[in-house]
């Protein structure tokens, strides 16, 4: 049996990503509303909290880590200078520095046990493509979890600690719902070739395949689901 921790998983992408890994016969520990183990990311002991709690679960035991959970907030550059640091930093800790820390504890765990893991981090084609005036922070915060993973899974190829990461674009959860709309809906759908976003289940398809089945020679890859509205 598989053990796997798995951020943000009660909405969107993480309860698809929930929902095709216990389908896949894997056993799933949550962080969020369906889990029963909360952990505000905001609150710099949240990972470690989340992370011991898990472990607690699992008898000691972790295989896989999806690091899915995140803010998309706003942030405008009209707003006065420590308004703007503080939703900066408060986006770099939800998105990146939570997930960062949380892959340093499997690492360590898994170099403690002699044994091998995965690393999923689900990030963003904002990445790679930007995003708006007001969410130069999301960009960086996904832009720093791409390049986290590239050195994680360099790094630790050879002890089989294998490490991934997924570029989704818009896709239909609360997050892209607000911001389509805040940016004109239809018109922004057409700089989507394929002409709708992406749904859940099919970033959570994707994240099933990393997780559990993409062969080792794999690991360092970041799969983008975007519809081509991004290609590389």
């Amino acid at each position: 049996m598989t053990n796997i921790l798995l951020t943000g998983s009660s909405r969107g992408i993480g309860a698809a990503t929930l929902t095709a890994l216990e389908a896949a016969g894997a056993t799933v520990i949550g962080q969020g509303t369906r889990s029963g183990i909360p952990a505000d990311f905001a609150d710099p002991a949240a990972p470690r909290a989340l992370w011991d709690a898990a472990l607690a679960r699992c008898d000691g035991r972790i295989d896989v880590l999806v690091n899915n959970a995140g803010v998309f907030e706003a942030n405008p550059i009209e707003s006065d200078d420590a308004a703007w640091v503080e939703q900066w930093e408060r986006t770099l800790r939800i998105n990146l520095t939570a997930s960062a820390e949380l892959c340093r504890f499997a690492v360590r765990h898994w170099q403690e046990r002699g044994v091998g893991g995965r690393i999923v981090n689900i990030a963003s084609r904002a990445a790679y493509r930007g995003d708006s005036p007001a969410h130069w922070h999301y960009a960086a915060s996904k832009a720093g979890m791409v390049a986290m993973t590239k050195s994680i899974a360099r790094g630790y190829a050879r002890n089989g600690i294998l490490a991934f990461a997924i570029c989704p674009g818009f896709t239909m959860t609360g997050m892209a719902e607000e911001y389509l709309e805040s940016r004109g809906g239809d018109a922004l759908l057409a700089d989507i070739p394929l002409g709708r976003v992406a749904m859940p289940e099919e970033v959570a398809e994707a994240a099933r395949f990393l997780a559990l089945t993409a062969p080792a020679s794999m690991t360092g890859a970041v799969l983008d689901i975007n519809g081509a509205s991004y290609v590389r």
